[in-house]
């Protein structure tokens, strides 16, 4: 299971606890994307741009996907950049693998689907292996539920990662920030609409 898959399904079948927006999850499964292709050596970062290493095949048809998405002109695209590009329809696509592989029952078929209607994780060994590795403090999936509010990080985990990983955990972290900022402008605006035609 790569970071993403755990990241979907410790997040999608979570049945407590606030829900997770389908935007904040779609840029940290993108995070998830880019941390696994930098441990697998198909990537690297020079400052905060993405230099795509060889063509591999990861084991992942959606890691393959992420692979194959990232840019390799020059000069090449930043992190941030990357995020919002690759994150799109994120949430859906894992969500809907996860249910064709039976690791997740929705209760409406398939895609993403908000409380209070959420998906239910099967008892499977990989969703008790994601739950494990978010127990045991894992950094990278500890920072990652922890940006989305379903998680606490540990103090020291930015110790034991490298500073490419911190570069790409930092960049999931603001375009989160950011996603918030346009909602609660969208909301402001919306208000200030309404009261308007309100008079």
């Amino acid at each position: 299971m790569t970071t993403a898959r755990d990241l979907a399904l410790v997040v999608l079948g979570r049945t407590a606890g606030p829900a997770v927006g389908r935007g904040d999850l779609a840029l940290a499964l993108a995070g998830a994307e880019a941390v696994d292709l930098l441990t697998c050596g198909a990537l690297t970062l020079e400052g905060d741009s993405m230099v795509p290493g060889p063509r591999m095949a990861t084991g992942d048809r959606l890691l393959d996907r992420a692979l194959d998405s990232l840019d390799r002109s020059e000069p090449h695209e930043t992190v941030g950049d990357w995020l919002w590009r690759r994150g799109g329809a994120l949430a859906s696509a894992y969500a809907e693998d996860l249910e064709e592989a039976g690791l997740l029952a929705s209760p409406r078929g398939h895609g993403w689907h908000p409380r209070p209607d959420r998906s239910a994780p099967a008892d499977s060994p990989e969703w008790r292996a994601a739950e494990e590795r978010v127990a045991s403090g894992e950094p990278v999936l500890a920072a990652l539920t922890t940006v989305l509010g379903a998680g606490e990080a540990p103090a020291d985990a930015g110790e034991s990662l490298g500073d490419a990983v911190v570069t790409v955990l930092a960049a999931v972290g603001d375009a989160v920030t950011e996603l918030e900022a346009v909602r609660l402008r969208r909301d402001v605006e919306g208000s200030a609409f309404d009261n308007i035609w309100r008079g």
